[in-house]
């Protein structure tokens, strides 16, 4: 059975960000405070409590621009916060969401056609393995089933 890990939007781009570093879209990210739930940190992976800063901004979880890297909006703690340690299992702030989209990527970087769907919480897991269990496939994402946001990704452990 191939082991899973869980990774968390990286430190380095994190930190990038909340010093003001510019998106995607070469905008300053936009700060917000948090009126409470519905506001998930992609790199702490926690809910931005209620009357905090936070920052919203246009992120692309590729290295390179190309057709199939998609740029979306996310949210970030506005002040440093600790990295969400690399897991095995899937981690509570994604289990207490209802559903996602699960998606998988080639070694190209590009979508693997036919991988990517809905799926809710409890199968999360199993359908990522299912999808690292296949030699195409790279790493997998993890989006919004509501927004398609990008929320984090999975990888062989």
């Amino acid at each position: 059975m191939t082991a899973l890990r869980f990774l968390a939007l990286d430190t380095e781009t994190a930190r990038r960000y909340q010093a003001g570093g510019l998106d995607a879209n070469g905008q300053t990210p936009e700060r917000q405070i948090s009126g409470g739930g519905g506001v998930p940190c992609r790199h702490c992976l926690r809910q931005i409590p209620e009357g905090m800063p936070f920052l919203i901004l246009a992120h692309r979880p590729f290295p390179q621009a190309q057709p199939y890297a998609e740029v979306g909006p996310i949210f970030l703690c506005a002040d440093p916060c600790e990295r969400h340690p690399e897991s095995a299992r899937l981690p509570d702030m994604f289990a207490d969401m209802d559903s996602l989209i699960v998606r998988g990527y080639g070694h190209d970087e590009r979508i693997v056609y036919g991988t990517g769907g809905v799926v809710e919480a409890p199968a999360i897991e199993a359908r990522a393995r299912e999808l690292l269990e296949r030699e195409d496939i790279a790493f997998v994402h993890l989006r919004s089933a509501r927004n398609n946001c990008y929320q984090g990704r999975v990888e062989r452990a």
